[in-house]
């Protein structure tokens, strides 16, 4: 792997669609803007319109030939995420590269989703769960199609609680982040083993950001919880956008990059610095869990890869 990769390393495309689930601004949206720099299609997705139009103006801006548009969905409900697959669908257009961005971190309270799953769980996990199920025969119309699932390092701290998946008996916020997070990492992981013994000619990769700067945390936790005040006076502790996106970027498109790992930035115990190897925690390890993840995550979403 290049010691230094960045978005001068990604190959120029001519062609190439690109979906990225939250990229009106933060981290997918510097996905957004770098794929679309390099001749992909790209479609930004969110649930404002307003952000997903001005995500837009942001990106030709930087590059006025830039092929993008912008689709709303809401990864909290899964009426919204059929009727986004079923308009996909019926276009017929294949998929090259699907990155599941989108994130809710740490609301002091628990919260459900419009299908009544805690919110964490239900939008970081179940709700790209459901997305990839239901665009799988458009990414297996590619030639080479890649999942990219964003994680994070929270996912060291996380355990799968079966017996109370949804934190309805007791909810701690970052409990429940670590847990969804872990799910993310795990579903990745799990879908190209799926892939493989199904024959679907999908790659399937986790990455994880480091500790970067994007508004997750102020619109997650509250700008005055620790996290939030950490984001706003302690600026020094996280590495810009940019910089956290690489890892993606590089899953997303180099050549180089391999099915059923976990990428991540190489310097500060991963927090910072350009995309490596991620250790993936133990716990993420357990193909019994994976298994078991898996079939309940099809019974509560109601689809079928």
């Amino acid at each position: 792997m290049q010691k230094k990769w960045t978005t001068a390393n990604i190959p120029q495309k001519n062609d190439g669609l690109a979906v990225i689930t939250g990229s009106t601004e933060g981290i997918g949206f510097e996905d957004a803007l770098a794929l679309s720099s390099a001749g992909w299609s790209v479609i930004v997705m969110g649930r404002n319109s307003q952000k997903g139009a001005d995500a837009i103006a942001r990106i030709q801006q930087t590059n006025p030939k830039a092929k993008v548009s912008f689709e709303k969905i809401d990864l909290a409900d899964l009426s919204s995420i059929k009727a986004f697959a079923s308009k996909m669908i019926s276009k017929g257009e294949a998929i090259d590269l699907l990155i599941n961005n989108a994130g809710v971190m740490t609301p002091p309270n628990r919260l459900e989703t419009a299908d009544g799953f805690e919110l964490q769980f239900g939008t970081n996990h179940l709700g790209h769960f459901a997305l990839t199920a239901q665009l799988l025969p458009l990414l297996r119309k590619s030639s080479d199609a890649r999942v990219v699932t964003v994680s994070s390092i929270a996912n060291r701290e996380g355990i799968i609680s079966f017996d109370d998946l949804q934190s309805t008996s007791a909810y701690a916020p970052g409990k429940a982040y670590s847990q969804a997070k872990l799910a993310n990492l795990m579903f990745a992981l799990e879908l190209q083993r799926q892939s493989e013994k199904h024959n679907w000619g999908i790659t399937s990769m986790a990455t994880h950001p480091g500790v970067s700067r994007t508004n997750l945390l102020i619109t997650g936790s509250g700008r005055w919880s620790v996290a939030g005040m950490a984001r706003t006076f302690l600026p020094f502790l996280f590495q810009p956008s940019a910089q956290g996106a690489l890892p993606t970027l590089y899953a997303a498109t180099s050549p180089e990059a391999i099915g059923g790992v976990y990428y991540g930035p190489d310097k500060m115990s991963e927090t910072r610095g350009f995309p490596a190897r991620a250790t993936i925690p133990g716990q993420a390890e357990d193909l019994n869990v994976s298994s078991k993840l898996w079939e309940i995550s099809q019974t509560l979403t109601q689809v079928n890869f």
